[in-house]
């Protein structure tokens, strides 16, 4: 690893320890979804914890049946301040899980893109705690916590005619550490150069891929584990979360595919994958 990051892994356990200061500790939800806290701040990221997608597509061509179960219950999660919506797609905006979140958590708001407020407003998230953002915006979070709002391309950028985007991505800065979740992605001009002058120290990236079958079923795709890869070293960052498996059989990597994967990462990039059993713990590295 480069750049002053230590990543360590921890077992899950009722009550995780509380972070160190300087700490970041996140957790994966399963496909896009992160829990991640830093000393005073909880942040939910893009969370799936229903069967909503099951019930809507019951009987279609992809069923959209769980790969794993979630790892918790909506209502298992307290002690959010923020809760973080890439875009309107139901496993990143889940009706079934968001109500349940601004239920048991009275204090947390909802960022959502500007373009796609009245959606999260009809997925019963209150009105008067939605954090409608766009690209190019940064919103405050806590003291010496902020939000970076970046376009993303679902396989396009996706501006509307008010240059709103309907896919984002966000970079949050958390002390001295910065973390960056594209939401749904793949490569496209400029991307590289915005986070490596952001300076991110860890990227949270889907790595399913694309092909033409799948956009002809209109699912639209992300990076693939090379491009993710890639993307990590053009930017300069030395931590990759990769994201996106494991949930549905016809829009996912296979195991077996991702060692493979792993076996060509260069040696100046950790790859983190996914595991709902654990949490990870990433954190300044301590200078000699």
């Amino acid at each position: 690893m480069s750049r002053g990051v230590d990543i360590r892994t921890l077992p899950l356990v009722p009550t995780p320890p509380e972070p160190a200061e300087d700490e970041v500790m996140i957790r994966w939800l399963g496909q896009a979804g992160f829990l991640i806290r830093r000393r005073g701040l909880g942040i939910v990221i893009a969370p799936y914890l229903s069967d909503s997608l099951a019930d809507k597509y019951r009987g279609g061509e992809f069923a959209h049946l769980r790969m794993m179960p979630p790892p918790m219950a909506p209502e298992e999660l307290h002690d959010l301040d923020w809760v973080l919506c890439t875009h309107a797609h139901t496993d990143h905006m889940d009706p079934g899980t968001l109500p349940a979140l601004a239920d048991n958590n009275p204090r947390c708001y909802f960022v959502v893109p500007r373009a796609e407020v009245q959606t999260a407003a009809k997925r019963d998230i209150p009105r008067e705690r939605l954090v409608p953002v766009n690209a190019g915006e940064r919103l405050p979070l806590d003291k010496g916590m902020a939000l970076e709002v970046l376009p993303s391309a679902h396989e396009e950028l996706h501006p509307d005619a008010a240059g709103q985007h309907r896919f984002l991505g966000y970079i949050l800065r958390l002390g001295s550490l910065s973390l960056y979740h594209s939401g749904d992605c793949v490569p496209y001009d400029g991307l590289a150069e915005s986070l490596a002058a952001a300076g991110v120290d860890a990227a949270l990236l889907p790595v399913n891929g694309r092909d033409a079958f799948r956009r002809s079923r209109n699912i639209l795709g992300n990076f693939t584990f090379r491009e993710a890869v890639a993307l990590c070293v053009a930017a300069d960052i030395p931590v990759m979360f990769a994201h996106h498996v494991g949930m549905f059989d016809f829009n996912t990597v296979a195991d077996t595919e991702l060692a493979a994967q792993m076996a060509t990462v260069p040696a100046n990039l950790r790859v983190v994958l996914p595991r709902a059993d654990v949490v990870q713990v990433v954190r300044p590295r301590q200078p000699m």
